[in-house]
């Protein structure tokens, strides 16, 4: 176990106010924030930074330098299906992509309230897609996702099975969200330090709308779990959504899917997003081999 650092108390610190801000903050206030945030954001070294239009779904590339053309990480960010990619998102994906030594196309969907389901999964569908489409072997591909980005990993991998597409190698999923429905479980005994219930209930109220929130496409738990490719899972401790996570892990697991869950100690939703935190470096680590050991073994 990693023992508390001054980093981690830092950060820490800031999720109160954080909590709050998803409340009782307006969307459009808060988006006008994250994107002035992100015009400031400049690519790490050894990664080329580009936006593209992926098949008319828009994406950005995060290329490391020397990195093989015909190996993608496809990655889905997360913002409770109502914010875009985030700096520290690009920060995050970039970081992977380094470890990884592998190109990652983050897909910046459509957004609800404006665009709910299926709007945001059409485009990540689309982006896979449209990857396969310019070459690239489905064996060498990866698909990852954090919150919100979670929840799509695990409906686009779905929707490709059930539509006959090739399926990625693996795929990865930091705190995600599985189940939407109103009876959805939360983990027990936690108190979340950045998730507030209200603003789950508003992410939750903008991405579903109309729709039944028990669609496995909405609801990942209530899906078919058969024949999908090796999953890894990473959730906090500290998060209300860790039950969510253990959920996926038996489900896959009792569908004969290849499946490891990690639950880290004092961790909150989504920390690898906090790059100074060693259990952010611990858990992309983890994740770059995972994904790129299954890359490698695919035949």
């Amino acid at each position: 176990m990693v023992k508390e650092t001054s980093a981690e108390r830092n950060a820490r610190r800031m999720l109160p106010a954080l909590r709050l801000i998803q409340v009782y903050v307006p969307l459009k206030a808060a988006r006008w924030a994250e994107a002035r945030g992100t015009a400031a954001v400049r690519p790490r070294d050894g990664i080329t930074h580009t936006a593209i239009s992926a098949g008319g779904v828009r994406c950005e590339w995060f290329v490391p330098a020397g990195s093989p053309e015909n190996r993608v990480l496809l990655y889905l960010h997360g913002g409770g299906f109502i914010f875009g990619m985030s700096s520290r998102h690009r920060a995050m994906v970039s970081n992977l992509a380094l470890k990884m030594g592998t190109r990652a196309l983050m897909v910046d969907y459509r957004l609800a309230p404006a665009n709910p389901f299926p709007a945001p999964l059409d485009d990540c569908v689309g982006a896979y897609r449209w990857l396969l489409q310019q070459g690239i072997p489905a064996q060498n591909l990866a698909i990852a996702g954090d919150s919100a980005g979670g929840n799509l990993t695990l409906a686009t991998l779905m929707q490709l099975r059930d539509d006959g597409d090739p399926l990625p190698a693996a795929a990865a999923c930091l705190s995600p969200v599985a189940d939407l429905s109103r009876t959805g479980a939360n983990a027990t005994g936690v108190s979340d330090p950045l998730l507030h219930p209200k603003a789950m209930q508003k992410y939750r109220s903008a991405y579903v709308a109309q729709q039944d929130s028990r669609n496995p496409l909405i609801s990942p738990v209530f899906g078919d779990w058969r024949a999908l490719p090796p999953l890894l899972l990473h959730a906090g401790e500290d998060e209300v959504l860790r039950a969510d996570a253990v959920r996926v892990a038996e489900l896959a697991s009792a569908a004969g899917v290849a499946v490891r869950l990690e639950v880290f100690p004092r961790m909150w939703h989504v920390w690898q997003l906090y790059s100074s935190l060693p259990q952010a470096e611990q858990s992309l680590c983890d994740i770059a081999q995972f994904l790129n050991a299954h890359m490698q073994a695919a035949p």
